[in-house]
């Protein structure tokens, strides 16, 4: 009797396909298999054998194995089915995840050839007029071991050039040299930094490895060492044949970790991330999936990749929102990481000097334990905080004259400043003094941003963009100017007031490039005096040793928002921003411009005792039945018309049958229309997480078989990071 098996398919259904299973073809759960579906064909994943099928349905039979082995090892396979269950996602777009492109579109699961040129020292001279096969021939000679094709292409050469060169017998094809000048230089390890007595005491409290399954919450304060304190850790509990995952929130922040672990791990240390090609992914996934010794250092997604040795996890600035997914598979990086240390049996450590409300919970209660490291490493003492009270003040760019003589003095004392402004762009409005018009996106609910450096109008919700004008397009007044301050306006502003002194614009829009962040921090390290500008990108783990002075334009956007979540980012950007100052020898100072410098909140920042904060918001939290302290999902419903997802959320309703579970709406969200798409949501609240996960399970079954108006969809949010 043939054998049958259950095939998840990368498409976004919530439903398995059973295939018959060819005599002499053996499959397993995680194996890659090629499919007939529908009139064509597909790529799938094994996730059962051996089932019994509906009566009555003949089976189409699978094709081929792409692999004789499973592409998703058990541990890797379980914690995507936990995580597709968890976060009521259909599983076989979560387990498509943890694969790279190359592999979700059906190529071989083989890493491709590098070629290697190298000289011959033989074959026939060149004409005189053959310069550019001189020039590669010539720097050719310089590489006694030769050069990998892609180093010579990156080197300004052609293919053509390189085949010329080839059929003259001036070079040759060979086999890859066993070291180059780059990979001798990483193989050349260091031993474990050493920590100072405070890094020394939070890292005695760290876990060992053998002992199991644990999670321990860092919380160190901006400057205390924390990245010193998980190279220790690894250096000392990791042996040569284990395997390791570093999270980081930002890509921006990956080449700067990753120069700091390749000086103490060399060639041990890989890289995941979103800029990476479908090639230099698909080489690091099968040095993952063979279980090579290496340590990863990526960003959300790494967390899914088929690890067959992990001993520890690690990660870093673990509050950041950037670990949830915002769309599709909406997991949460961070807390799937705990989830897959406790699969894997090994210890997770969530560093931040600000933590998320929910890992502080979790350790008050105990489920992980808290280490405390609240002291500078070296001789940096944290910076003073002050509140600058901007009401009735005059600023230029946004700036008051106290922060500008403030820069000055910093600048004449030859050290840098930095100026954050949490918006790209001039100015968030243009507006006409005559007629009040408003320059708004024609597809949000959201006003134009005015972009001075590209002369356009741009919407940071769905990137529509328009050329920006002199005057008013709707009565053609010259009184229409830019209000508010964006990055590149206080750029201008700091450029005009500081002429003799680089400016350096940090955001979005600077660092689209590769490699400009690279050359971004370069500069910066080098110690000259320079005012850094930027956003939140700032914010996030750089360390800038002769920034002594920070500058916040306005801390007042999240005190009053409507999102629950929005005192606890206020409060983490902040203290995270201000961190970056005063961390060499120099003591750092921040000033804080508000309007409201009356506020409790701000007032008790300048205290900068994050865990006091976090205290008070815990209790607020508690108050108001938010979490950590009941369990969240939110239904968003978008469509052509309001009416048209208010109907959806409106069907949804009556279908939330279970005891202790509140209901909250349908509303519209906070921007009702994004892209032409009219959006509204229905929150569901409660202290039963349980009971919560088989109610969702049994709603999204019943609204996949139920037919939407064309165009309309729902998705669904569990744990949601906004709820706006």
């Amino acid at each position: 009797m043939l054998s049958t098996a259950r095939i998840a398919l990368n498409r976004p259904l919530r439903r398995l396909f059973d295939y018959l299973v060819p005599e002499g073809l053996t499959v397993k759960p995680g194996q890659r298999v090629k499919i007939p579906f529908g009139r064509q064909q597909a790529i799938g994943l094994v996730v059962e054998i051996d089932i019994e099928p509906p009566a009555g349905i003949t089976l189409k039979p699978i094709h081929n194995a792409l692999e004789d082995w499973p592409a998703l090892p058990d541990e890797t396979f379980q914690l995507l089915s936990w995580a597709s269950d968890y976060y009521q996602h259909p599983l076989g777009e979560c387990l498509f995840t943890a694969l790279p492109p190359a592999l979700r579109r059906g190529r071989p699961a083989t890493e491709k050839v590098e070629d290697w040129w190298q000289v011959c020292g033989s074959g026939v001279a060149l004409p005189a007029n053959a310069h550019k096969q001189k020039t590669l021939l010539d720097w050719l000679a310089q590489h006694e071991q030769g050069a990998k094709g892609s180093d010579i292409i990156r080197a300004g050469f052609t293919r053509p050039q390189l085949k010329a060169l080839s059929d003259k017998e001036l070079i040759r094809a060979a086999l890859p040299a066993n070291e180059s000048p780059q990979t001798q230089h990483h193989k050349e390890t260091i031993a474990a930094p050493e920590l100072s007595p405070a890094q020394l005491e939070a890292a005695s409290q760290l876990p060992l490895p053998e002992v199991g399954f644990s999670a321990s919450l860092l919380y160190g304060i901006t400057g205390s060492g924390k990245t010193e304190i998980y190279l220790h850790y690894l250096k000392q509990n990791l042996s040569s044949k284990d395997q390791a995952l570093v999270l980081v929130p930002e890509i921006n922040l990956t080449p700067q970790t990753v120069a700091r672990f390749q000086r103490y791990f060399g060639e041990r240390i890989l890289v995941w991330h979103s800029a990476l090609n479908d090639s230099e992914r698909l080489s690091a996934w099968l040095k993952i999936r063979n279980g090579e010794p290496v340590i990863l250092i990526g960003t959300r997604s790494a967390v899914l990749l088929p690890f067959t040795s992990l001993k520890a996890l690690i990660v870093d600035e673990e509050h950041d929102s950037s670990y949830k997914q915002g769309e599709g598979f909406r997991y949460s990086g961070r807390d799937v990481a705990v989830y897959r240390a406790h699969l894997n049996r090994c210890p997770v450590i969530l560093g931040s000097a600000t933590p998320s409300l929910e890992s502080y919970h979790n350790a008050l209660g105990g489920k992980y334990q808290l280490i405390r490291l609240e002291e500078r490493a070296g001789e940096a003492l944290p910076p003073t905080i002050s509140l600058l009270d901007i009401r009735s003040r005059p600023l230029e760019g946004g700036l008051s004259r106290p922060a500008l003589q403030s820069i000055r003095q910093t600048l004449d004392s030859g050290s840098q400043a930095l100026v954050f402004v949490n918006r790209r762009g001039f100015a968030p409005v243009m507006m006409c003094f005559d007629c009040g018009h408003m320059v708004e996106c024609p597809r949000c609910d959201t006003r134009l941003t005015y972009h001075r450096r590209d002369r356009a109008m741009r919407c940071h919700h769905c990137d529509y963009q328009t050329a920006a004008t002199e005057t008013c397009p709707k009565c053609n007044s010259e009184a229409f100017k830019p209000i508010g301050q964006g990055t590149e306006q206080t750029e201008d502003i700091l450029a005009a007031r500081f002429p003799d002194t680089p400016i350096v614009r940090v955001d979005r829009d600077s660092t689209q490039r590769r490699g400009s962040i690279q050359n971004i921090l370069k500069q910066v390290n080098s110690g000259k005096p320079c005012i850094l500008v930027g956003t939140q990108m700032l914010a996030k783990g750089h360390d800038f040793p002769n920034v002594t002075l920070v500058v916040v334009i306005n801390a007042d956007g999240g005190l009053f928002s409507v999102d629950f979540r929005a005192p606890e980012q206020l409060i983490q950007t902040l203290l995270q921003v201000s961190g970056r100052g005063g961390r060499g020898s120099k003591p750092g100072k921040v000033l804080v411009q508000t309007c409201h410098s009356d506020h409790p909140l701000l007032r008790t920042l300048c205290h900068g005792h994050y865990l006091d904060m976090a205290d008070q918001l815990l209790e607020e939290r508690e108050a108001g039945q938010f979490p950590p302290f009941r369990s969240m999902a939110i239904f968003r419903a978008e469509a052509d018309t309001m009416e048209q997802s208010l109907q959806i959320l409106d069907s949804i309703k009556p279908l939330v049958n279970a005891p202790g579970i509140e209901v909250w709406g349908p509303l519209p969200a906070l921007i009702a229309r994004r892209a032409d798409r009219h959006r509204a949501q229905l929150v569901l609240n409660t202290d039963n997480r349980k009971r919560l996960n088989m109610l969702l399970t049994n709603i999204c079954q019943t609204l996949e078989g139920q037919r939407f108006p064309k165009g309309a969809k729902w998705m669904i949010d569990v744990d949601p990071q906004e709820t706006g």
